[in-house]
C-alpha cells in the first residue's frame, strides 16, 4: 500500500532553476519556526559575519509585507556579500530557505526575503540615505546590536 500523496500546485510552480540559485517562492514550504525565532537567528548569523549596527524591527500590525525586518550594515562590498551569504547558507543549513535575494554588494544594498522576515544589509551611506528605521518609526525595536 502506498502513502497518500498531498495535492500540489505543480501547475503554478515555475520550472527550472532560478538564475540566483534560490528556490522559487512557491516551491518552498513556509518555515515551521516562529518568525521571531527566525529573525533572532538571522541576527546571530549577521553578528557572526561582523555586521554592524544590527536592528530587529517588529512590523506586526503595521504591514503585510513582513512581520520583522533585520537591518544591518557592512563596511565594504565584500563584507555585504559575506553577511548576506552567511545568513542564506546558515538558514539553509537549518532548513529555512530564502525566497529571494535582491540587490548586489556593488549596489551597496542587499535584501534577502525569508517571507515573514526580510533582511536589509547596507553600507553606512546607503543606510543613511534610505533611513528604513525612520520610515518604520512606528515599529517596535526588538533588539539593537551595536
Amino acid at each position: 500500500m502506498t502513502d497518500p500523496v498531498e495535492p500540489t500546485t505543480a501547475t503554478t510552480t515555475p520550472t527550472g532553476p532560478r538564475p540566483d540559485g534560490l528556490p522559487h517562492r512557491e516551491a518552498v514550504a513556509p518555515s515551521e519556526r516562529p518568525p521571531l525565532e527566525v529573525a533572532r537567528r538571522i541576527v546571530e548569523l549577521a553578528e557572526d559575519k561582523k555586521a554592524a549596527d544590527i536592528v530587529l524591527l517588529d512590523l506586526t500590525g503595521l504591514t503585510t509585507v513582513a512581520d520583522y525586518f533585520v537591518i544591518a550594515s557592512g563596511g565594504s562590498e565584500r563584507q555585504l556579500d559575506a553577511i548576506a551569504e552567511g545568513i542564506i547558507s546558515g538558514m539553509r543549513d537549518e532548513k529555512v530557505h530564502a525566497f529571494g535575494r535582491e540587490g548586489t554588494a556593488a549596489s551597496h544594498w542587499v535584501l534577502v526575503d525569508f517571507g515573514s522576515v526580510i533582511v536589509h544589509v547596507f553600507t553606512p551611506p546607503e543606510r543613511d540615505y534610505y533611513q528604513l528605521e525612520r520610515h518604520w518609526a512606528e515599529a517596535k525595536t526588538v533588539l539593537r546590536v551595536q
